[in-house]
């Protein structure tokens, strides 16, 4: 108890003896309980996919800290990961589709596809790419029946706010563009038999990049790299600015103007296609008359055709059979080009799910996951029946969901 005791004109605290502290508890966070989950890694059998989303050094780490892995047979052999390496990682070989599809988890590097649908059962979570013009809304529509979380591994963010898949795949169909123009310029893949890096007395090839995005620019570097002449091209000045400090390397950049790029074209050995979408699609940049005018035997690689193409001339080829010619011009048009490189690009898909399935465990569940990550709730399309990507649902007409908003009426 405390008073005021008067002394004089003065006035002073005085603490009676029979006070006394009574100290609360500390109050601390509990954390969520550690869950054990269930992971299926199915074969992909869909158009010429060979990755596979988590190779045998990544089940090894997960099957160490407790959780269950189960492969398909053959499911990483396009990427030369044989049914041994997974069974020596500890995960389960099984030879039935309904076996991997029991999993709690389904780990897919393909999209899924409609024969899929029937195996997936209610509340499963996929994660797993998506190509919407190639869904379709009754597949959509059966998501949605059976409650499924699907997450695009393609839009996760990761903590600086970046896509590490996307940036991971760009960089591989960057560099594999130039590989490829410089395997089809030689006399052995119908090319005109020039090397494109030159050698002393003779000139190198000269290399037009449409696009300066993370495609651009490893595009760039590795033609750099083989002693190609770079020319850039690109509407964003940021973008060409960042380029040019990235590359550490000064080149010829411009933004696109087509009688300047024309002019570019008509004395170009290789050209990439690389430009950044708009609203979903590749615009077309390069006519049907600027290709007419390039030198017989130059190369496109087009590496925008999942989105369209932005070369007029475009037409979806495949692994297989990668090129066509069309004025005496070679073009690859191949979409998925990081498939092509499958055991890399299996890798560095891999290399982002590991330690968020990690971290799904440990968050206990991928509900709370998904409450306490933003860059993985941006990956959510669908969540428990309701459609939460603004695109899908305005391609199909299927009413949108705020994932944010719907979390926060379920806590």
């Amino acid at each position: 108890m405390c008073a005021l005791v008067e002394r004089g004109s003065a006035k002073r605290p005085f603490v009676s003896p029979s006070l006394s502290y009574s100290p609360l508890e500390e109050t601390l966070e509990i954390p969520p309980r550690k869950k054990q989950i269930f992971i299926g890694i199915p074969k992909e059998s869909g158009f010429q996919e060979a990755r596979v989303a988590l190779t045998p050094e990544s089940v090894s780490v997960l099957v160490s800290n407790g959780h269950d892995v189960c492969v398909e047979h053959g499911a990483g052999e396009g990427s030369f990961y044989f049914d041994i390496d997974y069974s020596n990682a500890g995960a389960r070989i099984v030879y039935e589709k309904a076996e991997v599809y029991r999993a709690h988890a389904i780990i897919k590097s393909g999209p899924v596809s409609m024969e899929e649908l029937a195996w997936l059962q209610p509340n499963q979570v996929v994660f797993s790419p998506i190509h919407i013009p190639l869904m379709k809304s009754e597949m959509v529509q059966a998501l949605m029946h059976k409650k499924i979380i699907a997450i695009s591994f393609e839009s996760i963010k990761d903590d600086s706010g970046n896509y590490p898949i996307v940036r991971s795949m760009s960089e591989i169909a960057g560099s594999s563009a130039i590989l490829t123009a410089a395997q089809y310029l030689s006399n052995v893949h119908q090319g005109k038999g020039i090397l494109l890096g030159g050698i002393s007395g003779v000139p190198p090839a000269v290399v037009v990049i449409i696009g300066a995005g993370v495609v651009g620019e490893f595009a760039a570097r590795t033609a750099l790299g083989l002693g190609a002449v770079v020319r850039v091209f690109d509407n964003s000045i940021y973008r060409l600015m960042r380029l040019q400090n990235n590359v550490g390397h000064r080149l010829y950049t411009s933004v696109i103007e087509p009688k300047t790029l024309a002019d570019e074209l008509a004395t170009a050995d290789v050209a990439v296609g690389a430009v950044k979408p708009v609203g979903g699609m590749a615009p077309v940049i390069v006519t049907d008359e600027m290709v007419q005018n390039m030198k017989a035997g130059s190369v496109i690689v087009d590496v925008s055709i999942d989105r369209g193409g932005c070369f007029e001339t475009s037409m979806t080829t495949t692994h297989e059979h990668p090129i066509f010619k069309k004025y005496d011009v070679i073009h690859y048009c191949v979409p998925n080009i990081a498939s092509g490189v499958s055991r890399t690009a299996s890798r560095a898909i891999s290399n982002v799910l590991m330690p968020i399935l990690l971290e799904t465990a440990d968050s206990g569940g991928v509900e709370n996951l998904i409450q306490m990550k933003p860059g993985i709730r941006n990956g959510v399309y669908l969540y428990k029946g309701c459609v939460t990507s603004a695109s899908i649902a305005r391609h199909f007409g299927i009413k949108y969901t705020d994932l944010d908003l719907l979390l926060t009426s379920q806590s």
